[in-house]
């Protein structure tokens, strides 16, 4: 028995796992279900609660649905399910990702995180904007500042005065 008759291990088992890679979203699914159900269950209530639906049934029911989500697709991907690509997609790929765009975008996105509480959400809102606009591909550095100022107020507002969830204002809270 020569060796080429002998299969390389790691190239099977890779083999499998990129035939199969839809299993990473089962994974990520499960893994969402349990943290949303374990924050659920875990929640204090101390609302005096009216009627049979209360502050834990919508992320109960969302977290079962998570882990129901995430069987389901597991089984079918296993049993050879695969999505079917869109008749417009062009990606490639044997091409390798674009890891300084992941690279910029997660940037952007710990950068909101940690000024949301001193800039406010006008302030690091438009920055959220304006950055995600740039670490995808946008240089229009005379437009995109103005427009990513402009959602993030239309945001702000929305979201403070329409629907009443309050968003930090930071130094702009007196003028707005």
């Amino acid at each position: 028995m020569s060796d080429e008759n002998i299969p390389d291990r790691p190239a099977t088992a890779r083999a499998w796992l990129r035939e199969h890679s839809e299993l990473g979203v089962c994974v990520l699914l499960l893994v969402l279900g349990v943290l949303v159900l374990t924050d659920a269950l875990t929640m204090s209530v101390d609302i005096t609660q009216r009627g049979p639906v209360g502050p834990k049934t919508v992320p109960v029911a969302v977290g079962i649905g998570l882990l129901a989500v995430a069987v389901l697709l597991a089984v079918d991907v296993l049993r050879g399910g695969r999505g079917e690509a869109e008749a417009g997609e062009d990606v490639d790929l044997d091409e390798p990702a674009d890891w300084r765009t992941v690279a910029l975008l997660t940037g952007v996105f710990l950068a909101f995180a940690v000024l949301i509480g001193p800039l406010g959400f006008p302030i690091s809102g438009a920055l959220l904007f304006w950055g995600s606009a740039y670490a995808l591909g946008s240089r229009h550095l005379d437009r995109d500042p103005l427009i990513a100022a402009g959602l993030s107020l239309v945001t702000y507002f929305v979201f403070d005065n329409l629907l009443g969830v309050p968003l930090p204002g930071g130094p702009l809270m007196g003028v707005l």
